[in-house]
């Protein structure tokens, strides 16, 4: 490069950010003071009715992670040993996991350039080949919506229940509709690096109240109604505690903020960046209106994804390969995949930029003028 970058500060790929306002204190010093520092409690409840009534979804339960929502959506769903379950093969592996945890058989469905999520017609492909599965999981990636109509529509023509991974969507809209609200139950995640975060949490949503009742029993260690300790079916530990669920109401509080910032990094670097050749930004399409979780771009040039992550973390700035495909990976290889190989493109010629909300200009700058300098090499 023509100029020497003097290190700094290191800049994270999406870290926890905490309100300026401090509202995260406010309901946390609460629990502390109220001696509500066990799971349940006002903070899980309001928790829960605040973020329902903000998405537009009926009931919610607060949970310690969004793998433990999707585990309960399966068997809510109904999903148990030897069913089929499609799932996307670009996405974290805490999609693919659950489905795993409950003895079902995955199969993995391809992505497309359009939205980057599960492809409609690898989908459409997949029931024919497989017309008794038991449910579908949808994943909106990085904060980009999947073509819903398409996906929904093809659910209800073959009568499968339909659980949206939108861990990574939270403050996403699809034809101004919450990302999470189109399927049977919708999840989000509030881990660290999440748009908003807990620290570690998840939450289950769905309009059918009876449903995320049961989840909740089940989440408790199923404990019936009894005097004495008593357990008629399988529980888990999935409950949110009352001090995380604090955090949690003081982050919703400060989500539009939050949104809007990504969206910002997300254009300063298309503007930087997307002239540059063998670039291609991640794809946004008239009826998304995405949360832009990370930024991320396509390299088809002399430039690699490699090249970028190693110069940027010469300079003590994170960034990160797309998801690795999970029909690619040691475990999950042996289950079907359906698709023609974009996913794999996609995670061959991508890379996360970083975009972390606590960001400055100066922050941004110093990333695009390192990414920059490749191309004058």
């Amino acid at each position: 490069m023509s100029e020497t970058i003097t290190k700094s500060e290191r800049i994270f790929l999406s870290s926890p950010h905490m309100s300026d306002e401090g509202y995260e204190m406010q309901y946390v010093k609460e629990a502390f003071d109220t001696n509500w520092v066990a799971p349940l409690g006002e903070n899980v409840n309001g928790f829960e009715k605040e973020l329902a009534e903000m998405v537009g979804s009926k009931a919610a339960a607060a949970l310690s992670s969004g793998t433990g929502a999707i585990h309960l959506a399966l068997r809510a769903a109904g999903v148990g040993e030897g069913d089929i379950v499609f799932c996307p093969t670009l996405t974290f592996s805490a999609t693919a996991n659950p489905i795993i945890y409950q003895n079902a058989i995955p199969v993995f469905i391809d992505s497309d350039y359009e939205t980057w999520n599960m492809c409609p017609k690898a989908l459409d492909e997949a029931f024919k080949k497989y017309p008794e599965v038991k449910a579908v999981i949808v994943v909106h990636l990085y904060g980009l919506s999947a073509d819903m109509d398409k996906i929904v529509e093809l659910c209800k023509r073959h009568n499968v229940v339909l659980i949206e991974d939108a861990a990574e969507s939270l403050g996403t809209y699809y034809k101004g509709q919450h990302t999470g609200t189109f399927g049977d139950y919708g999840i989000f995640s509030f881990n660290g690096n999440k748009i908003i975060t807990t620290s570690g949490g998840g939450m289950l949503v769905s309009n059918n109240e009876e449903r995320i009742a049961k989840a909740r029993f089940w989440a408790t260690q199923s404990r019936d109604q009894a005097r004495h300790y008593q357990h008629s079916e399988l529980g888990f530990n999935y409950r949110m505690s009352n001090v995380v669920a604090g955090i949690g109401r003081g982050q919703l509080k400060v989500l539009s903020q939050r949104v809007a910032k990504k969206k910002y990094i997300y254009e300063f670097y298309k503007r930087q960046l997307g002239y540059l050749e063998g670039v291609e930004m991640m794809p946004s399409n008239e009826w998304d209106d995405p949360n832009y979780w990370l930024s991320s771009i396509t390299l088809n040039g002399k430039v690699k994804p490699i090249d970028i992550m190693d110069v940027l973390e010469k300079e003590n700035i994170e960034s990160r390969p797309v998801w690795k495909p999970m029909h690619m990976q040691p475990f999950f290889e042996k289950y079907d995949f359906v698709g023609e190989g974009v996913s794999e493109k996609l995670f061959e010629n991508g890379v996360c930029l970083p975009s972390d909300t606590k960001m400055t200009d100066d922050d941004l700058q110093r990333v695009v003028k390192i990414i920059k300098g490749l191309w004058l090499e």
